[in-house]
């Protein structure tokens, strides 16, 4: 194999001491090292190289003289991954983190070097360098390394493992040649569900596949509409998904019959907009425009309208009483029948949903003027006996009927009832007043006029026939 360059004086890289507290002069790489790096087959494998791990150390020693190029930091979890297993040491100078960097990372490829050299190149190399194949979010890679673990493979395809990822198997987890690791990258993502937003994290490289792990692939055979394509990618920075509902919403327009939108949007504002549904001036919307809609709401708009309308109606015709001593009290005559007149009235009229909530009178112009009814009125007053009073008394009661019993409770003539029949001494005479003749009904009714001073108790008829009350 071909030799490193040598200073021209040895150099040996010290190694601190635990139990010590310092740096020792003692060559950099030890038994421990060559362990990890071959794994659990190490002492196989030097028995069958017939080699000792001392004879292989001063090997190695040989080949890395000259110290290679060292990065400026390798991660912890990985320097865990590769280094032996020992107690926490103190803080390290630079040479000392100088020295722990390149075991890590190249002391592997010396150990290889230096068995190819022994081996011809053949049995060691096999065993050391593995093809692995790496699955990350689905795309496959061949990885070679001279790691036995998980997180060896990793290091060498120089992939970070993040909190949100899923690994398979777990970075510890020993690897083999022809091995597969599952590597599920986790993506941050800003999800808005009918306007209520949330921070999740998903392992999805589309976002139809988000939405199924988020476990809401209903909502996209229900007709919900995203933001993005459903086949469209989720970067591995993540993103902002918006979603939108399908809803059946009862819309209510007016004085309109009810009927059925289904919509996906989230307002009642964007509902409007993508329905065309213009408002008016003096319109209003139930609840306001930032209500949000669930599935079956109600959703009312009230339509409010303002018209002026012209209306011919008539005027009545006014009456005039004309008063004539000579005629009796009580009688009538229509000496002019009049005439109704028309006006054009103009109204503002306020409809509430198609129906009218208020009219306002605006104008009154008068298209003929009205013909007044005239009316002659008597205001003669008659002398009459008792007995003619009683008498047209009986007509307007009773049609001048003195034993009529209806049942309605009163009887006679002028139509008693029992009870005041009774107060006023009938019984003397009969036990109902129409089984009681003209005369005697007469006699009652004189006493209850005379005891209420008037003809109060029959105040219909007596209004009508212009009797004191």
């Amino acid at each position: 194999m071909a030799q490193l360059d040598r200073p021209t004086t040895d150099f040996h890289w010290p190694e601190y001491d635990a139990d010590i507290g310092e740096f020792s002069p003692s060559p950099a790489v030890t038994p421990q090292d060559v362990h990890a790096v071959l794994g659990p087959q190490a002492e196989a494998m030097l028995r069958d190289l017939d080699v000792d791990v001392d004879e292989l150390i001063r090997l190695v020693n040989a080949e890395t003289t000259v110290l290679p190029v060292i990065p400026d930091y390798i991660p912890d979890d990985i320097v865990e991954a590769y280094a032996p297993a020992r107690e926490p040491e103190p803080e390290e100078s630079g040479l000392a983190t100088a020295i722990r960097t390149w075991k890590q990372r190249f002391l592997k490829g010396a150990v290889v070097a230096v068995l190819v050299s022994l081996t011809g190149g053949g049995a060691a190399a096999l065993a050391m360098n593995k093809s692995v194949t790496l699955n990350v979010d689905g795309k496959t890679q061949t990885v070679n390394t001279f790691g036995s673990t998980v997180g060896d493979v990793l290091d060498d395809a120089g992939i970070t493992i993040g909190k949100h990822d899923a690994l398979s198997p777990s970075p510890n987890a020993a690897v083999g040649h022809g091995g597969v690791v599952q590597l599920e990258r986790g993506r941050q993502l800003t999800l808005i569900v009918d306007g209520k937003q949330r921070e999740t994290w998903v392992r999805a490289t589309t976002v139809e596949e988000a939405m199924k792990q988020l476990d809401m692939g209903k909502m996209l055979s229900n007709g919900a509409v995203l933001s993005a394509p459903r086949d469209g990618s989720v970067p591995l920075d993540g993103m902002t998904l918006e979603v939108k509902t399908q809803k059946d919403i009862t819309l209510f327009d007016g004085g309109n019959k009810p009927r059925t939108v289904t919509t996906n949007a989230v307002t009642v504002k964007e509902f409007l907009a993508t329905q065309e549904i213009k408002l008016g001036e003096r319109d209003s919307v139930e609840k306001g425009l930032k209500r949000k809609l669930v599935d079956g709401a109600e959703l009312r708009i009230v339509r409010t309208g303002v018209s002026t309308i012209n209306i011919k109606e008539p005027i009545e015709p006014p009456v005039k009483t004309i008063e004539d001593p000579e005629m009796p009290a009580g009688t009538e005559k229509v000496k002019q029948q009049g005439k109704a007149g028309e006006k054009l009235v103009t109204y503002r009229v306020t409809r509430r949903n198609n129906v009218e909530v208020s009219r306002e009178e605006l104008e009154v112009k008068v298209l003929s003027k009205a013909v007044p009814r005239i009316v002659i009125v008597g205001t003669k007053q008659l002398v009459i006996s008792d007995a003619a009073v009683w008498d047209r008394l009986a007509f307007c009661e009773s049609s001048g009927n003195w034993s009529i019993n209806t049942g309605n409770g009163y009887y006679g003539g002028l139509q008693f009832n029992k009870q005041t029949w009774d107060a006023y001494g009938g019984g003397q005479y009969a036990a109902y007043p129409h089984q009681a003749s003209r005369e005697q009904q007469i006699a009652i009714a004189t006493k209850l006029r005379d005891a209420r001073n008037g003809y109060s108790a029959w105040p219909h008829c007596a209004q009508k026939l212009g009797l004191p009350t």
